[in-house]
């Protein structure tokens, strides 16, 4: 399934710069005649389909994009300066829309896919221009015309880099409150959740990944149990699943949780085996949630023992996500894993492109 993330921003074209009013002024020459020169075209505002994005998350920090203005025409039918262009990336498969109309502008759907938003103002005229048989001396000048300004609205239909996985009232949905802009219903009883949700996660300028939360699974979910499985395949494309745990209800009981999740993994194999999705083949990180409610010390054995019950060997974390203790850490962890896979799907791609000397060999 495919999410909708937007955004809104505001685009301006540079100025044209104004023509100038001069005349030549030369030693022995008492009747030099117009020289003013033409204003410089302002740059124009452009998107541009890149890779390397997968959100519009970045968009929040900046939501106004101006190009630089021309400059104006000078003596010696000089021309302005014309404004550099403004070129604004945004993921491949964004759709832009003109905010007032509604109007599709254009669908960047695929890498380098380019096209301009907003036009630069042209320059205006020296009075050089206005020179003619009749008219030696014109002092008419115009100014440079104003760029194009506009509101643009930013819709990007993607796909969640990762997957929440677990029990109803395991803490996913208040999870993807604390670390994104997504705000979830959250309630004390099972199923609140009964669509799947998305949220942004962004932690800083070019550094965002896309976080889906689906309805909590229970034993039997494979046969129509709870809510069923008909949610996991909207996990099918992410990279990387975190599966949350309850601590509180359990105490000393680590074999309680471990049966847990022993059960969620099942459904899991199951649906994978039915639906040939290979869902239980994504790498799956174990996150312990509400330790806010457990000592330390019960809270450092009961991981102990579970992580020996289960002979866990993925990364593990221990986080409150209603006090956000320890979701910072395991964000950035995240952000370097994806990272790391996509500097590892770029190499096998370069490996994969056989050389000019092999090629002929």
């Amino acid at each position: 399934m495919k999410f909708v993330d937007e955004a809104e921003i505001t685009v301006a074209a540079g100025n044209g710069g104004h023509g100038a009013l001069s005349f030549r002024r030369e030693k022995y020459i008492p009747r030099g005649g117009p020289d003013g020169g033409d204003g410089g075209r302002g740059g124009s505002v452009y998107l541009e389909a890149t890779e390397g994005l997968n959100t519009l998350a970045d968009f929040r920090f900046v939501r106004h994009y101006q190009a630089k203005g021309g400059q104006g025409g000078g003596g010696k039918v000089k021309t302005g300066q014309g404004g550099d262009d403004l070129v604004v990336k945004v993921p491949v498969g964004t759709m832009i829309y003109d905010a007032q109309t509604e109007e599709l502008i254009a669908d960047l759907t695929e890498v380098n896919a380019k096209i301009v938003v907003a036009q630069g103002g042209d320059g205006g005229l020296g009075n050089t221009t206005f020179k003619s048989s009749t008219n030696q001396a014109p002092r008419k000048t115009t100014k440079g015309r104003p760029g194009d300004a506009r509101t643009l609205r930013l819709e990007l239909k993607v796909l969640a880099d990762v997957g929440l996985l677990g029990l109803p009232n395991a803490g996913k949905s208040t999870f993807l409150r604390a670390v994104s802009q997504a705000t979830p219903k959250v309630a004390n009883y099972p199923f609140t959740t009964l669509h799947p949700e998305l949220g942004v996660v962004s932690l800083g300028i070019g550094s965002s990944f896309v976080i889906a939360d689906i309805p909590g699974l229970i034993e039997g979910a494979a046969q129509g149990a709870g809510l069923g499985i008909q949610f996991l395949r909207h996990l099918a494309r992410t990279k990387l699943l975190l599966h949350i745990v309850d601590i509180a209800p359990y105490g000393d009981e680590a074999a309680n949780l471990a049966n847990d999740i022993t059960t969620i993994a099942a459904e899991l194999a199951q649906y994978s085996e039915e639906a040939g999705a290979e869902l239980d083949k994504l790498d799956r990180w174990l996150v312990v949630n509400k330790t806010d409610v457990v000592l330390d010390e019960d809270q450092a054995r009961i991981v102990a023992d579970l992580l020996q019950e289960l002979n866990w060997t993925a990364p593990v974390y221990t986080i409150s996500a209603i006090s956000r203790q320890g979701t910072q850490e395991l964000c950035n962890d995240i952000m370097n894993y994806l990272e790391a896979e996509i500097r590892a799907a770029q190499e096998e791609v370069f490996v994969s492109i056989p050389s000019p000397t092999s090629a002929g060999e």
